[in-house]
Order: C-alpha cells, then structure tokens, then sequence
C-alpha cells in the first residue's frame, strides 16, 4: 500500500470476508480512506468476480489479463489473503486475524459463519470492541431472512422498479431496473456509515457492536420521497419514465445527434425554451400557458414539443438554452462522460501500474477530503499476492509456520 502521511482511516484495519459487490464496496470506501483492508477469498478462485468478464484488463500485446472489469471496480486498495475458512485451520487463522483487526465485515447466508465459529458473539469474544457488519438480502430476522437476496430482485421487491420506467401506456412502457446494481452499491454506501459510527462509538466509549445491513431494507430507505409521499397519501406511485409527474415540460427529448434533458421550471422558462425553438405559438396556446394547463395537456403537447427538439443538434440546444438561463444538459454515452471536460478537471480516472496489463484505468472515489484525502490504490491483481505478508506482518508467523499452512492448503 502507498504510504502517505496522513490518511483518516490509516489507524483502522478491516477483515473483509465479503465478496461481489454490496460488502466490497463498502470496504472499498474504507481502503480510499487509507484503512488496512484485508480481502480473504478462496484459495485456487477467489472473488467470484474476478471471473465476471469479459471485459478484461488487456497487456501490452491487446491480450486479456485474468482481471476482470467488474473486479476492478469494488477492490481498490485491498491486500489479498486466500483462506479456506472451510477448514478448522483456516477458521483459527481467521480468528487469530480478528484480533488483530478493528472491523469484520462479512456477506454470507445468516447462521453460515456461526458454523464456522465466525459469528460475532465468537469473535467478540475474543475482541470484545470489534465492529462486526453483515451484509444480507433480507437481514438477520424477520421470515425472509433466510432466502438469497440479490439486487435485481430487491429492486423489484423493494419498489424500485415500480417507479423506473416508462409508462404503461407508452411504447416499451414497463418496469425496469436501473442500469448499474443501485442497491448492493447504496447497501454497501449505508454500511460505510454504519461502520464509521461504529467506530466513532467504539472510540468514545471502547465498546464494539454489531451492524446488519439488509440489501431490502436500503431499497425501502431509499424511496425516499417517492415512499414518503406513499405513507402521506396512500397512493402507490406510477412510472413517468423520463418525464416528471407534476411538471411539463421536465424530461429527456431526442434531438437531431442524441438526447438532452430539458427542466423548466415555470412558465417564464417554458416560454423561452419554445421560443428558442422557432415555436413562439406554443407559447401563446391558451392550452400551455401555464404549468398546471400543461401537465393537463401533456399528451398533446409533449408531441409537439418532441418534433421541435429534433430540428437541432445536442450542442445546439444546450448552447441556446443555457444563454437564456433554461436549465438543460445532455444525456451523455461513457465516451463522453470520461471525455467530459469537468469530468477531466476532478481527475475521476486515474491510470494505475499494473504487473500484467502494464496500466489500467480505474474511477477514483468521489470523496475530497482536504486534509486527510481519499487514494487510489491499485486493486491486488494477483489471487493470494499478500497472504505472506500479512501472515508475517500482521500474526508474526514464521516462513515455516507458512509454508505449513500451505502445505495443508489452509492458504
């Protein structure tokens, strides 16, 4: 790991247990921070998602690497250990590691680890200020609580994909899920916090606890005023697609080269936007004068307002609407996103040595900490590349007492 000076979390080590995404990510957060992040995956496999592509990392020669995209994206600055915890050698080895560390963080079936003597109240035994966090489908208790829970089937179990997509009444009208796992990502956003907390508690008073993070529990969380406005009324919600309930005109319009967003936000705004158009008498149609007439009205006008955005180019529009202050802006492919000039100036990819593909190309974290700021560090490309050295480092082993923990295939 790079050593800095100061790094907010570099007094904190985690034992992450978790794989894929919604535990990954959350002790990715904690790796940006400076924390010591040690990854325990299988010997001889590893985190399922280092087999999750194509695409892969490429080497010099164009040739795929062994390091899948996906991988990539959940691990940086991790130290990778490979422990069969199946085994009763492992499952000391990861219990010797637990005292050494401030955090577990584990994503398996409830009552799996216990079997192990993994569970918390075992390892709080032994480290009585641990922070121990599980992250599950459906939590600890409660009558779904054994079942798998996966974030395509709690986007649509916990109501998100009732509100995305378009309307039923529309052509591809239908629910859909959202184009990146939002709710492992947002569970393992949640976690982060609670770990944070947890810390902070630990801090002030020496005492650990335990956190369960429920994959079903962060999508009811993050409905937000959509579930808000449910409990209020009684009233579920329906898909507006790109389109906004009480609002006209406030979604996405296809023009001549791509799609824009168009947000008008009252009748001055709307008024500007038609005119910019060459449509000056949709301005003055009794029918949208103001916004109430045109959420009346959508269905005929958002027609008419759809022909108009097709005769210019993206750039056009959003030039011409920015100068007379409508808010809009395109809906860019990740060719433009990444060349995107605000995107550039923030730095959001970074290029990272790599031993195989020479350099890879990973999104750095969001978060600008003046003092104390998050890094990007490499994630380990090599399954096990750190099992010597925390062993030694960390538990004081000997290269005997590794070479025979290799030797019995505990590592």
């Amino acid at each position: 790991m790079t050593q800095t000076t100061k790094k907010a979390l570099g007094h904190i080590r985690v034992l992450d247990l978790s794989r894929v995404l919604a535990g990954p990510w959350c002790s990715q957060n904690l790796a940006d921070l400076g924390a010591d992040v040690i990854k325990i995956e299988r010997p001889g496999a590893g985190d399922d998602t280092r087999a999750w592509g194509p695409p892969y990392a490429k080497d010099a020669q164009g040739h795929d690497t062994t390091e899948a995209a996906y991988y990539l994206s959940a691990n940086r600055g991790k130290r990778s250990v490979t422990v069969d915890i199946a085994s009763a050698d492992g499952q000391a080895l990861i219990r010797e590691l637990a005292r050494h560390c401030d955090v577990v963080l584990e994503n398996f079936k409830v009552g799996q680890l216990k079997k192990y003597g993994l569970d918390y109240d075992t390892l709080k035994a032994i480290k009585p200020d641990i922070v121990y966090c599980s992250v599950t489908g459906f939590g600890q208790d409660g009558p779904y609580a054994h079942r798998a829970g996966y974030d395509f089937l709690i986007q649509g179990m916990g109501g998100l994909m009732s509100i995305t997509g378009e309307r039923d009444d529309l052509p591809g009208g239908g629910p859909q899920k959202a184009g990146v796992a939002l709710t492992d990502l947002m569970t393992g956003m949640y976690a982060t916090i609670a770990v944070l907390a947890a810390l902070t508690h630990r801090d002030r008073t020496g005492e650990g606890q335990y956190i369960d993070m429920a994959l079903l529990d962060t999508q009811v969380a993050m409905l937000a005023n959509v579930g808000s406005n449910y409990l209020t009324s009684g009233k579920p919600p329906k898909r507006w697609g790109n389109a906004h309930a009480n609002i006209v005109p406030y979604q996405s319009f296809a023009c001549a080269d791509g799609y824009i967003i168009v947000a008008v936000g009252n009748d001055g705004q709307y008024a500007k936007f038609v005119e910019v158009g060459g449509r000056p008498e949709l301005r003055d149609d009794p029918r949208f004068a103001t916004n109430p007439q045109r959420v009346q009205n959508r269905d005929v006008l958002v027609p008419l307002l759809a022909e108009m955005v097709k005769t210019k180019t993206k750039d056009e529009w959003i030039a011409q609407l920015e100068a007379v202050n409508v808010p809009c802006g395109p809906i860019n492919n990740l060719d433009e996103v990444f060349d995107n000039p605000q995107v550039k100036a923030r730095g959001m990819a970074v290029d990272m040595p790599h031993p195989a593909a020479g350099s890879v190309k990973l999104v750095r974290s969001p978060m600008r900490l003046s003092e104390t700021p998050a890094e990007a560090e490499l994630p380990p490309p090599l399954l096990g590349q750190h099992t010597d050295e925390v062993l030694r480092d960390v538990l004081g082993k000997s290269d005997a007492d590794i070479a025979a923990l290799r030797a019995g295939g505990t590592v």
